[in-house]
């Protein structure tokens, strides 16, 4: 059983990793990021069914700043499509400084 969480875990986290790496479109990256994040959860948890521990805790906390992260992220994203038309990222070369 946490053999195969682990394994989910993992095909999880590199999904979302090259989600990252390869696309440009800002709400893409943050679903990928928030995969990132549920793969992270989903170890955690297999962990600490596997050492009796409290891991779930650690799984709170990560779902707290993930959605903390979703809101700002969404809004950071809803002003730039408001003002440019657009949230590719490889449009916005007006942010660098």
């Amino acid at each position: 059983m946490i053999t195969e969480a682990l394994i989910v875990s993992a095909l999880l986290f590199v999904i979302g990793v090259v989600g990252v790496l390869t696309r440009r479109n800002a709400i893409i990256l943050f679903m990928c990021a928030e995969l990132m994040l549920n793969a992270v959860n989903l170890s955690f948890v297999a962990f600490a069914k596997l050492h009796n521990v409290t891991g779930h805790v650690f799984v709170i906390m990560v779902m707290t700043i993930a959605a903390a992260e979703a809101a700002v992220g969404l809004a950071i994203i809803l002003s730039i499509f408001r003002h440019f038309g657009t949230v590719d990222l490889s449009n916005l070369r007006t942010l660098r400084g």
